[in-house]
């Protein structure tokens, strides 16, 4: 199995640490309800997660709220209410959206606000280290401390002062150093410290965290790829300065970005976000998820009106195949093909594009299988087992009847007709399907993933 690693920016063989992968994911700042951003990176951690398994290997994975932070503050003093109501109402939005999208619960979901002891014991050791220093209350980490500071995304820190993305805090020995501990303001929230009350910065919560629930040093740390700066190049220096190990994290792994079409990003100040909530009125959790491992984990996603609704389309093919019918009289479906297929495409960088190519090549051969009289219980079993390990429960959404009277059922098996006339090139009887569909109400489209259809 190779994994891309963003600090070596190469493919490399993943082998764990020990006997079990410690696996770290960035989790979200609990000021506002998950949105599709969200959905995207959970889901693909989870997959990789489900695939780590699938391939014989024990996974302790660790994703965090932080829950306690500006914007928390700030939303906290519009709606009138205290922050941790904030935190609290948000913390169960995003496990109800998780829950709806089929991806299970982290072996641990630390919060900043409970893991505060840990928290000041690593500043206090960079603080004895010399590597940070107080200033007014707060607790700065010296960044040229670090000869390697810089290294994960390949930038001097020269070069980081001219983005001017660096908070000109004149408590500061030197523009380049971040917070490690923020001096309290009048109302907001604050635990007692050495140097006084305040409350951590973004950055630090994620070392200590993953120090406590994982180890010293871990086998992958996950995030979108807006995290590789700020956040986990200095979560990266503090935690190998403090922790006195290196490499801090075997593999980075780094989730493409989403973007709405036209937008280069998806974000809540530009105000083009979808909430999980929201897409889950119109769309299934499965077309969803499928949606996601359409494009590999490392590309830009694009969202727009269309893209999820393809995704529910596709599903219908394999939603078919899953439905078991007696056993027929002709020649078993052989499946091992498939699986070594959707192996060889998982193992190279969690390739979920061709892994879901070799699971629509089995659904296909299953529904022509199907219609055709053979036994597919060999087939079916193994759409089970790799629809599974991408987290795809293939239910069944509520059915309609279309204009013709005909429900998707009947559709799916007329499709199913029409794929074996195909293969068997029996083109009369294939085109006499398509023509009783168009009659009924109901067009086709041959693509890549198979047949879809959608009403007039």
């Amino acid at each position: 199995m190779r994994l891309y690693n963003s600090m070596t920016r190469t493919r490399e063989d993943f082998k764990p640490l020990g006997d079990e992968v410690l696996m770290y994911v960035c989790g979200v700042t609990v000021y506002d309800r998950p949105h599709m951003g969200h959905a995207l990176s959970s889901i693909v951690f989870d997959v990789l997660h489900r695939y780590l398994e699938y391939r014989g290997m024990k996974v302790r994975r660790v994703q965090n709220f932080t829950d306690v932070d500006d914007k928390i503050i700030n939303r906290a003093n519009r709606d009138g209410i205290s922050t941790e109501e904030v935190a609290e109402k948000n913390v169960q939005a995003f496990f109800d959206a998780m829950d709806a999208l089929n991806v299970p619960r982290a072996t641990v979901h630390p919060r900043a606000t409970e893991d505060m002891p840990e928290i000041i014991d690593m500043i206090s050791t960079l603080l004895d280290m010399g590597a940070a220093y107080e200033a007014d209350g707060s607790v700065y980490f010296r960044v040229r401390s670090d000869a390697d500071y810089g290294k994960l995304s390949r930038r001097s820190i020269d070069e980081m002062l001219e983005g001017s993305r660096f908070d000109m805090d004149e408590s500061k020995e030197d523009p380049a150093d971040f917070a490690l501990w923020k001096m309290s303001k009048e109302g907001e929230p604050a635990w007692p410290s050495p140097w006084g009350k305040g409350r951590p910065g973004w950055h630090i919560e994620c070392s200590a965290m993953a120090l406590k629930h994982l180890d010293r040093q871990i086998d992958i740390h996950g995030g979108g790829l807006d995290l590789i700066f700020p956040h986990h190049e200095n979560e990266l220096a503090q935690s190998e300065t403090a922790l006195g190990v290196d490499p801090f994290v075997q593999f980075w792994m780094h989730n493409g970005m989403l973007r709405r079409a036209g937008d280069a990003e998806m974000s809540k100040s530009l105000g083009n976000v979808v909430n999980v909530e929201d897409a889950l009125e119109n769309n299934s959790p499965d077309a969803i998820r499928l949606w996601v491992l359409q494009s590999h984990y490392r590309s830009p996603s694009a969202l727009n009106e269309n893209s999820i609704d393809q995704a529910e389309a596709a599903l219908r093919t394999l939603r078919n195949a899953s439905q078991v019918e007696p056993d027929g009289d002709g020649e078993m479906l052989e499946p091992a093909a498939f699986r070594e297929s959707f192996i060889e495409a998982m193992d190279d960088d969690l390739n979920t594009p061709r892994a879901l190519a070799a699971i629509f090549d089995l659904a296909h051969a299953i529904n022509r299988g199907k219609a055709v009289g053979e036994d597919t219980s060999g087939g079916h079993a193994l759409l089970d087992e790799l629809t599974n390990v991408l987290g795809l429960t293939l239910e069944e959404p509520e059915r309609s009847a279309s204009p013709g009277g005909i429900d998707e059922a009947e559709i799916e098996r007329l499709l199913a007709e029409r794929a074996a006339a195909r293969v068997e090139k029996r083109w009369a009887d294939a085109d006499a399907v398509r023509d009783q569909l168009q009659q009924a109400g109901i067009a086709i489209t041959d693509g890549p993933n198979g047949t879809t259809w959608t009403q007039l």
